[in-house]
């Protein structure tokens, strides 16, 4: 499954794991790596590259715009000598924060960075590894097509290019890497969903016979209301509406409905059960053009007339038939991924052993998670470091 995975050792880019993380193997991985999938392992260095790629989009994030400093574990000492020197002096009457104080937000920092990343790193080696069991393959000239069609959407200018990719960390070969992953990815969503667009006319009808309420239009009515505090209010504006006033005269002078006095009290297009229940069962039993109420509810009391009924309808087989078409296709395809989600998560996890201090949980050795514990598999989504673009992935 291998690929060109390939970066630059930019001077100063990245910080160098202290030799006692690093010297040597743990549980099958190599020395010189964080983690072993299969027979390939990923290299420190590597990781420690788009560590650096991630903390500097969360830097850019965060709107700052200092020289972006990588936690540095175990100690921290670069991370809280920048944090000390960056820190905002403390109000009045609150203490200078400790170096220890630091040392945690440091550490919190880094976990969050490093979890990003391996989880980056190890589903995009998944995918590649997934893409290869199936024959699944992308030439380095489609790739590069691929990316000549997204840098000219996003930096026409070259200008703006360049300038991106000094303020983001990025090289351009961390942007193809990231683009053969993401076609590998819609590659093998094709090739698992390949026959489920196939729905046939007798599971449509079976659908339509079992749900028929679902293609039910209601009935609709256009009603004019009065809405006043007290009865005796509501009485006066009927009885003004009686005497042959519009609403438009009644409502803009009586009506304490915000919503509708401007418009001679009209509520277009209701469905039934959209309004309180006592005014709702009064307007859909009163006649069309008969003045009626008052109605008591909650708000105060309504006077209303219907002015308009649109009967409801009910849609046949055939006009229902291509949403129903469309729903099911949805299903279908839904559950295949599904369905390979879990046994690629499965096969490829039994694959991934990660060093002490790498762990996230889509390696074999991660502990197990409680019951309080989100678990993301790598399978969903082909994360970006902290400020990047997910990748949307086979499980989408």
């Amino acid at each position: 499954m291998s690929s060109p995975r390939r970066y630059l050792a930019l001077a100063g880019a990245f910080f160098v794991l202290p030799l006692a993380l690093s010297a040597c193997g743990s549980s099958g991985v190599p020395g010189n790596a964080v983690v072993k999938i299969g027979s390939d392992s990923i290299k420190t260095t590597e990781f420690n590259h788009w560590l650096t790629v991630a903390a500097t989009s969360q830097a850019q994030q965060s709107g700052s715009t200092a020289a972006v400093v990588v936690p540095d574990p175990p100690n921290y000492t670069k991370c809280i000598a920048n944090k000390k020197k960056t820190a905002a002096k403390p109000a009045k009457g609150q203490p200078t924060p400790t170096d220890a104080t630091y040392k945690t937000q440091c550490t919190t920092e880094y976990n969050t960075l490093r979890d990003q990343v391996m989880q980056f790193l190890i589903s995009s080696a998944w995918i590649e590894g997934e893409s290869a069991d199936n024959g699944v393959k992308i030439s380095d000239a489609d790739v590069k097509k691929d990316f000549d069609k997204q840098r000219q959407q996003s930096f026409p200018k070259d200008s703006d290019y360049l300038a991106f990719l000094k303020s983001s960390g990025y090289i351009q070969e961390d942007l193809l890497y990231r683009i053969r992953v993401q076609d590998l990815s819609t590659k093998l969503r094709t090739q698992i969903l390949k026959g489920t667009d196939k729905v046939t006319d007798a599971q449509i009808a079976a659908y339509y016979n079992k749900n028929k309420s679902r293609f039910a239009v209601p009935e609709k009515r256009d009603i004019r209301i009065v809405l006043t505090k007290t009865e005796a209010q509501a009485n006066a504006a009927k009885k003004a509406l009686d005497s042959g006033q519009s609403f438009k005269t009644v409502a803009a002078k009586d009506s304490i409905d915000q919503g509708t006095k401007a418009n001679g009290g009209l509520l277009s297009a209701v469905p039934k059960g959209q309004q309180e229940k006592a005014l709702d069962d009064a307007t859909f039993a009163a006649a069309k053009g008969k003045i009626s109420g008052p109605v008591k509810t909650q708000f105060g009391y309504y006077v209303f007339e219907v002015t308009k009924i649109t009967p409801g309808s009910q849609q046949t087989l055939d006009q229902a038939k291509e949403s129903i078409k469309q729903l099911l296709v949805s299903q279908q395809q839904q559950t295949k991924l599904n369905d390979f989600v879990k046994q690629f998560q499965k096969k490829w996890k039994a694959r991934t052993d990660c060093r002490k201090g790498y762990v996230t949980q889509d390696c074999k050795n991660a502990p197990k998670p409680t019951a309080t514990t989100a678990t993301t598999g790598a399978a969903t989504q082909n994360p970006a470091p902290a400020g990047g673009t997910a990748t949307t992935t086979t499980g989408q």
